[in-house]
């Protein structure tokens, strides 16, 4: 656990690969990522929030050594929250949380022994991406969300209604310059 904190602390986080297709100023960028293994878990509810957090602890187990190999994994960022939401207004959301499988693991990831986690091979992905700062929550991705749709009818840009994703890359401990994103699909 020490050497994830550190690593958040000291060196920085690996992340996924991507490239940046297009920028269109403080609105949003187009970004294209790589295809990669995301160790992910899903979840059913009403809110971001509590999945995010549930998630987060059974991946964080995960990469703390709960894998067939026992083995650290080193922490990655963003992690991210894909949502497929509910019909209804109050109707249960399905919420996939994922860390980033670091490069090195990349060809053969640890196996989990969590009955809740899978390794996901996660496609070439294109998406549209706004960031914000501060300590994220279900209303602030909400806002964000809506802002980021807004602009995009605005330039008459097609995109995917859901699913859509929250990505976070930053732990709890860290006060200041926090960045979080939403993405919508191509």
């Amino acid at each position: 656990m020490l050497k994830a904190v550190g690593q958040v602390l000291f060196t920085g986080l690996q992340t996924p690969k991507h490239t940046t297709v297009e920028s269109k100023g403080k609105d949003y960028e187009v970004r294209r990522y790589e295809c990669a293994k995301w160790a992910s878990t899903t979840l059913k509810g009403t809110q971001a929030d509590a999945a995010m957090k549930e998630g987060f602890s059974r991946l964080f187990k995960y990469i703390q050594g709960e894998n067939e190999k026992k083995e650290k994994v080193d922490m990655t960022a963003p992690v991210t929250c894909r949502i497929e939401p509910g019909v209804g207004p109050e109707c249960e959301s399905t919420f996939t949380v994922s860390f980033f499988i670091p490069q090195q693991n990349q060809a053969d990831p640890p196996k989990p022994t969590s009955p809740n986690i899978f390794i996901e091979n996660r496609p070439e992905l294109t998406v549209f991406v706004r960031t914000y700062g501060g300590f994220s929550n279900d209303q602030m991705f909400s806002d964000e969300f809506q802002k980021l749709v807004e602009c995009l009818r605005r330039d008459s840009v097609e995109f995917l209604q859901e699913p859509y994703y929250r990505a976070g890359y930053d732990p709890p401990f860290k006060l200041t310059n926090r960045k979080n994103e939403v993405w919508i699909l191509q």
